[in-house]
This record gives structure tokens, sequence and C-alpha cells, in this order.
């Protein structure tokens, strides 16, 4: 039979030094579809803040993905993609990435932007990330740490949006990938990008 109007979500994450060019992360995301159903339905239906919200709000970064043994293999965790309550495994740094919110305080380098080919099936959010110099203010002065389960070392992360207020935000995505620490000396930019693909016409069984 024919299913039409059926929707596909993918995420697309590039960790890289703006300043050097190198790229440290570049892989797919795992999409919470409960909690991202959720977040369509209350942004379509103009829901207040009060009421929910579903606009994403924040990216949020962690460190309990994974784990390194003293050989250096690295054993990583499923990604938290069920139940509303979905957490990362230990978040440890929270950015507001939500340019029209007061509350992102660099909105050049932090932001969303909306990206469409006319006559394409799918339009991609791009969410832009800055973790700058100064920040987290207690990382440390260089990448050189042998501790891998440091604060700022992080493996994980995902997009959060808005749930009524800022204490109480919903895990879209999560990501789990290879230790990377953020130090003072220098920058971390996340290109974040959230495909929504409608298809139609596809033949079901």
């Amino acid at each position: 039979m024919i299913v039409p109007g059926l929707c596909k979500i993918e995420g697309f994450v590039k960790i890289h030094d703006p300043k050097s060019g190198e790229v440290l992360v570049d892989k797919k995301n795992a999409i919470h579809y409960e909690n991202i159903s959720i977040a369509m339905a209350q942004t379509l239906s103009n829901r207040t803040s009060a009421q929910g919200g579903g606009w994403i709000y924040a990216m949020a970064f962690g460190n309990g993905g994974s784990s390194v043994d003293p050989t250096g293999v690295i054993t990583y965790l499923p990604p938290n993609v069920n139940g509303q309550s979905a957490e990362l495994y230990n978040q440890t740094y929270l950015k507001v990435v939500n340019d029209n919110s007061a509350a992102d305080t660099d909105p050049e380098a932090n932001n969303m932007t909306v990206l469409h080919t006319s006559g394409m099936m799918y339009t991609d959010i791009l969410v832009t990330c800055l973790l700058d110099y100064g920040e987290p203010p207690t990382q440390q002065a260089f990448d050189n740490s042998t501790n891998f389960n440091g604060e700022f070392v992080f493996d994980e992360l995902g997009l959060k949006c808005w749930n009524g207020s800022a204490d109480n935000l919903r895990l879209i995505t999560h990501v789990i990938f290879h230790p990377v620490q953020k130090s003072l000396n220098r920058q971390i930019q996340i290109d974040y990008t959230l495909r929504i693909q409608t298809l139609s016409n596809i033949n079901a069984v």
C-alpha cells in the first residue's frame, strides 16, 4: 500500500577548531523520537512558554558517554533516547543557542539557521555553538589532560528544547563520541544539523 506523508529526522554533528580547521568529531547522532514529536507538536500548535514551547533552546555537553581502559580502548555507552525524562549520562556544561532568547549572550556565534532549497522535500536546522577560549570558566589551560573523566573532557552532547522554563528542558538528540577536551588554549565550534525530511509515496508492505 502507499503510505503518504512519512517524516524522517536525522542529525549530523561536526566538532572542529575554527582557527586551525582541525575536525575533532564528524558523525550522525541519535534522535529521541518521542521527545522531538512532542516538541514539534508544541511548536506547530503555538503553545506558550507556560504550556511547553518546543523550540530548540540549548546545547548540553557531558563526560559520561564513554570509558577508556588503561590500554586506551574506548567503550561507548548507547545514546539515551528513551523516556521523556532522558538526559545526558553526566551533563557538565550547557550553552544557550537560541538567538531569539535574551539568555543567548553571543547570538553571532551561537544561533540557529533554517536552510531550505525550493522543491526539495527536506529542511535543515543548522545549530551553531562556539565554546570560546574563556569558557567554561574553570577549564584547564592546555588540551593535554590524561584524565579522560575530566569535567570538560566531553564525550557526549545533545540538543535540548524549551519545555516551560530554563530549568525544565527536554532532550531531543544525543550523540556520543571519543573524548574531546575543551581547554583555555583553543576554541571549539559545533555545527549541528537537524534534517527534517518528508517522505511521500513510500511503498510499504
